[in-house]
This record gives C-alpha cells, structure tokens and sequence, in this order.
C-alpha cells in the first residue's frame, strides 16, 4: 500500500531534525509520497518583505504579495531542500507544485464562515482542493517509476493564477485520491491533552473527543486544521491516520485519528 506523509511545523527549520526525517524516510519500505508545508520560512520572508503575516483559525490569509512570499518559500527553498536531501539518502525523490504536470488543480475559495458561525472572512488567493483534484494517473505513473514525489502546497486553477493551499489538506486529498495511510509528522509527539504537557499525548482520538478538546480550548490553532482534515481523510476512506513526531517514523507511536 501507498503511504502519504505530511511534514511540517518547526522541523522544516531545523536542519538536524529535517535531515533525520528525511534519512529516515528514505529508509521506509515501499511506495511513498511526501507532502510539505513551509509556513514558518514563509512567514519570515514575508516579514522580511515587509508583510505581517495573517492567520485566522490556523489558516493562512493570501494576498498577491503574500502568494508571492510563500510560492518562493514552499516550491523554492523548501521543495527542493528536501528533495536534495532524499537524493543524499538514496530516495529517488522528485519536487512537485500542483502546476507541475497538472498534479492538482484547485478551485479558489469563496469566503468562508468561521467556526462562530457569524464571522465571514476572504482567505484571498487561497485554492481548495478534494480527492478529485488530484491526478493520480499521473502520479502514480511517477511512483511507478521508482519516483518519490515531494509535493509542495501550491496550485493553480487551470487559468494562470497560482493558488495557495493548507498542506494538511493536500495531504489529505493525495491520501484519499490514492487510497493511501495518512501519517501527519511535527515536532511533537501527537495530539496533546495539555499543551504544556510534551507528554500528554493522546492515543486514540475520535470526533466526539477532538469537539470537545476543540470547545474547551485544549485543541486550537494549526492543530484545528490538521483533525480537519484529518477526519476528513477517514471520511473520504483512507484505512488509517496518525498524527506523531517526527522523529519516530518507525514506530507505531503518537495519537491515531478513528
């Protein structure tokens, strides 16, 4: 079986955690995919720039200069910092933008309530995605070929115009498009119960538990996103989902979404 795995948070910026990941994603047996973020790089180039970072709900806000900014960010540096750096550890792999080969085509998101049901907000040129975005004709003919793709979250719609997308939710559309496991891999461990608590994490967790840590505050943020899609993914037929630490790739660790 396919496997899809998501990286993300702090470990894309630390070069030590980033290199173990990927030596030991090498490692891993079988056909894979990666997908990648690349929001902290992202948000201080844009600082750089001049451009304060938005995000509402864990969601990036998009303008045209901030497209720019994560564009260099996702499908430059990082795209190909990782896929160097799974050529270094025997990983055949290849760097792909949903642009590229038409991987993924995504429709723009029209404004969106949030999760007060009152508030409406424009993410800008932020593109969705389903399962049926995906190409897997395409994509599985690279896996078939020996090739790892390393997917970044920009796409386009059809029309010239770059879209950005959360990469937990490319991860979860590849994952559904292809029938695959799902991994999410950060920093940490997993779901926590305590935020403060490292070791806190919480093994199994179902719809019914995530609303309500999500009610009371313990689950907020990027984390609200990544259980979105998440479920999502189970509810689109993906067999399993984990969400764990980076560095325990080999192991059956962290907190599994049912």
């Amino acid at each position: 079986m396919i496997q899809v795995f998501k990286i993300g948070g702090h470990v894309l910026d630390d070069g030590a955690m980033l290199e173990k990941f990927c030596e030991d994603f090498a490692s891993l047996p079988g056909p894979k995919v990666l997908v990648h973020g690349g929001g902290e790089k992202a948000g201080r180039l844009q600082k750089a720039l001049g451009i304060d970072p938005v995000r509402i709900e864990g969601r990036r806000v998009t303008d045209a200069a901030t497209l720019e900014a994560v564009t260099m960010a996702c499908a430059g540096w990082c795209n190909k910092q990782i896929v160097s750096l799974l050529q270094k550890h025997g990983c055949d792999a290849i760097g792909l933008s949903g642009c590229d080969a038409n991987i993924i085509c995504a429709a723009r998101r029209k404004p969106k309530t949030l999760s007060d049901g009152v508030t409406v907000v424009d993410f800008g040129l932020v593109g969705d995605v389903l399962p049926e975005s995906v190409d897997i004709v395409k994509l599985k003919s690279l896996i078939d070929l020996g090739l790892t793709p390393v997917i970044c979250p920009i796409n386009h719609d059809g029309a010239g115009q770059l879209l950005n997308t959360n990469a937990d939710t490319v991860a979860s559309c590849v994952a559904a498009a292809l029938g695959a496991e799902l991994t999410f891999c950060f920093e940490i461990g997993g779901v926590l119960g305590d935020v403060g608590n490292p070791d806190s994490v919480i093994p199994r967790l179902d719809k019914a538990g995530y609303e309500a840590l999500k009610s009371s505050g313990a689950i907020s943020g990027g984390m609200i996103p990544k259980l979105d899609n998440a479920f999502a993914a189970l509810a689109c037929g993906v067999p399993a989902v984990r969400i764990k630490g980076a560095d325990r790739l080999g192991e059956q660790s962290g907190t599994l979404v049912c």
